[in-house]
């Protein structure tokens, strides 16, 4: 092949990753030569789709690929108590650490990733995280930013903060949580803004850890959900997608018992929010008494799980489209790309959000109509599965949701995106 080498590199979770494969499908399909950067923990994760993998060393303090997943998971169950607090109470407990981890995380990627960048020579960068590693922005070549988080990633007046979970018009809510969120990340900010220092980059304002690229901004935030900015985006320089949906395998859905009926509702929590299995627990529980077929992405953690009621099925992957697809409901933590497969394929969502955007797609599902919002504790039986019934029951928001999802697939956004990749090559764009 002779097409451009364009190099992504998805952060380290499931669903940036499985956003950029989809970007990756389209670029292989116009003729780019796509290869991927991986974390450790992702190894064969994008050979599976039959790309090349360049592989980072492994800096979480063991020998193998499986030390980094350790580290997270760890880090996770760590931080579930934290789950269940609001985001402004989060922001101490849980972000503040993040955002640590995070810079831990680029400051000892950076040898190895400028290592892979010169043995690569890509033609170009896509990067899909929440901060900038300085060996992307001093590689001589166009980078992209990918926004698989939420639009709210993006700061705008009319936008709420970034992790907020907050509406748009509730002003002093916004200052007070902007204000608490500086103070909370202060310190790793300092911190990476003294490495970005080092190696030749400018500061960013506080609380900013990735600035938009000069090039090319990707942003994963379907019409239905868009926010009306004060300050509209340049559109050559910020494409808007409307979902980033990779091709997967055909899933067909398990034979049930006899007698098992109704229609099919998925719930995943994703790779790292299958960790709470004591909620995942008291949610089959619930599942037992609704006439409905569950399916129930449960992760690493199926043997967590003894008396499993014929209405439900558990497995540790599932190919999330096909399954979103054929379903009447997605029960899910509010991740982008879950959120705008469920949006792709017009169906409803009920959003319970531990973390980060999940908190902003919850509150934005409620707003437009595309599903509800619910907390992770404290409701009773009966609460949750009025929801689940009523969801499924709800034939205006399906019809709302049907002409979204047709609209999105007439304008399919990883096509959208590898069509602005490959513009901006052919336009000979270079580096500010």
């Amino acid at each position: 092949m002779s097409g451009p080498v364009i190099a992504l590199f998805p952060e380290a979770s499931f669903g940036a990753a499985l956003n950029c494969v989809g970007i990756a499908q389209q670029l292989r399909r116009m003729g780019a030569r796509p290869v991927f950067i991986c974390h450790p923990g992702f190894t064969g994760v994008f050979a599976e789709y039959g790309f090349r993998e360049y592989h980072l060393p492994d800096t979480a303090g063991g020998d193998g690929p499986g030390e980094a997943d350790d580290y997270w998971q760890g880090f996770i169950t760590t931080h579930l108590p934290h789950f269940d607090l609001d985001p402004v109470a989060q922001l101490p407990t849980y972000v503040a650490p993040t955002w640590e981890a995070i810079v831990d995380t680029v400051e000892a990627a950076e040898a190895g990733l400028a290592a892979l960048l010169e043995r690569i020579r890509p033609d170009a960068i896509l990067l899909d995280n929440v901060i900038m590693f300085p060996a992307i922005a001093t590689a001589g070549v166009p980078w992209v930013r990918v926004v698989s988080c939420a639009e709210t990633e993006i700061p705008d007046p009319n936008v709420p903060p970034y992790l907020s979970g907050l509406p748009p018009e509730d002003a002093g809510a916004r200052a007070a949580f902007e204000a608490a969120y500086i103070r909370a990340t202060r310190a790793p900010h300092d911190r990476y803004a003294a490495f970005r220092a080092r190696h030749g980059l400018a500061p960013l304002p506080e609380g900013c850890f990735l600035e938009t690229s000069p090039h090319l901004n990707l942003l994963l935030a379907p019409g239905i959900v868009r926010y009306p900015r004060a300050a509209p985006l340049p559109p050559e320089r910020f494409v808007f997608l409307e979902g980033c949906v990779r091709d997967e395998a055909r899933f067909d859905p398990p034979a049930f018992p006899a007698g098992t009926e109704g229609p099919l509702v998925y719930m995943s929590f994703g790779s790292l929010g299958a960790i709470d299995t004591a909620l995942t627990q008291a949610m089959i529980e619930v599942f037992a008494g609704i006439e409905a077929r569950f399916l129930v992405n449960v992760g690493a953690f199926i043997e967590a799980f003894d008396a499993v009621p014929d209405n439900v099925h558990l497995a540790g992957w599932f190919p999330q489209p096909s399954v979103v697809a054929q379903s009447a409901l997605f029960i899910h933590h509010g991740g982008n790309n879950s959120f705008c497969e469920a949006l792709y394929h017009g169906v409803p969502s009920l959003v319970m959000p531990y973390c980060w955007d999940g908190h902003d797609n919850a509150q934005r599902a409620e707003a437009v109509g595309a599903g509800r919002h619910m907390v992770r504790r404290g409701w009773e039986a009966a609460e949750l599965r009025a929801a689940i019934e009523g969801l499924l029951a709800d034939r205006a928001m399906r019809d709302r949701l049907g002409a979204a999802s047709r609209a999105m697939q007439a304008r399919p956004g990883a096509e959208a995106a590898a069509r602005a990749v490959l513009e901006l090559l052919e336009g000979g764009k270079k580096p500010e």
